[in-house]
């Protein structure tokens, strides 16, 4: 049986055709390197309002209970209720992106430590960067022999280390049924490292959930940059009701062009799957890149009124606000 495009023939996995192409070199990244070392995000002050205190967050959860629901903790993690199924996505809530104390430091902390989480029955996660794939979060998380893992292919031996007894390990496109639910693992424009040696060993991916009950369908984009991909996972999984994507991490371009999107291109992503509305996340929690941190927000939501999006379906969510899916 012939390979699909993105296995490559060394085992690694690779980009669609047609993705941008990393053309950073060592003169780039050096500086790039020790600016990252050197903020960690400490000078970041937060504007007023984008974290909501403790007991709003938990108000706002008790509000919407019996409700198809999303919670933004901060980042790119969500919990969610769709079709019945408490989901969560990528949790990162912890203090560091980075082994130890090493790696970005978040300016913010999460909407809801892990002890305060509701049991989840869906847990997806994108690829294994450190702000997606946090092992002090995966290990901390209650529910291991009930709780039904999601991940692109390469990362199951991972949390089966951690005592996660299903674990189901998706390739674009493959499916997976769950209760009141249908996941779909769909192509992104990224790469997978954790250490020096396992660049795109692993798969990294989008993905589809879609309510069985009603059709109702939300796409996560995980780590992303743009390309004519989309346009493909719009034909074969599209309309969506609501898109999830990456808007931050995106300066300077020479090296963020082929793995993170910018506002602007976040729209023509949600444009090009066909989405119904858009939500701006992977921004406002820790410092990835040299783009002012609250830049962004703005930025898409400027592109998404240009694109013909409504102002109310261009959403910038506060970190522990939930809202009625």
């Amino acid at each position: 049986m012939t390979k699909p495009l993105h296995h490559g023939p060394d085992g690694r996995f690779r980009n669609p055709p047609g993705s941008p192409v990393q053309q950073a070199r060592l003169r780039h990244m050096l500086p790039f390197l020790w600016r990252m070392s050197r903020r960690r995000g400490h000078e970041t002050v937060p504007p007023d309002g984008h974290v909501l205190p403790r007991q709003d967050v938990l108000d706002g959860l008790a509000r919407h209970a019996n409700q198809d629901r999303l919670t933004w903790l901060g980042h790119v993690a969500f919990l969610m209720r769709i079709g019945g199924a408490t989901i969560l996505t990528d949790p990162y809530l912890s203090a560091n992106a980075g082994p130890g104390r090493l790696g970005p430091r978040r300016y913010v902390p999460p909407a809801l430590a892990v002890h305060e989480l509701p049991p989840v029955d869906l847990l997806l996660v994108s690829h294994n960067h450190y702000d997606h794939l946090d092992a002090r979060t995966i290990a901390a998380l209650p529910g291991k022999e009930r709780m039904q893992v999601v991940v692109p292919l390469g990362l199951g031996a991972f949390f089966r280390r951690f005592g996660y007894a299903r674990v189901a390990e998706l390739d674009w496109y493959d499916s997976l049924d769950h209760d009141g639910v249908t996941v779909t693992a769909t192509p992104a424009v990224h790469f997978s490292r954790r250490g020096l040696r396992d660049t795109n060993r692993s798969l990294w991916a989008g993905f589809a959930v879609t309510a069985k009950h009603d059709g109702r369908r939300l796409f996560f984009s995980g780590d992303t940059a743009h390309g004519p991909v989309f346009r493909e996972i719009g034909a074969r999984i599209g309309p969506v009701d609501l898109a999830l994507v990456g808007i931050g991490a995106y300066a300077p371009r020479i090296i963020m062009q082929a793995s993170h999107a910018t506002p602007e291109e976040a729209v023509a992503i949600a444009r090009d799957i066909g989405a119904k509305a858009l939500l701006g996340m992977h921004w406002g929690t820790v410092m990835l890149a040299d783009e002012p941190q609250f830049e962004a927000p703005e930025r898409m939501r400027r592109a998404a009124l240009a694109a013909g999006y409504a102002a109310d379906d261009a959403i910038i969510m506060k970190i522990g606000e939930t809202r009625a899916f």
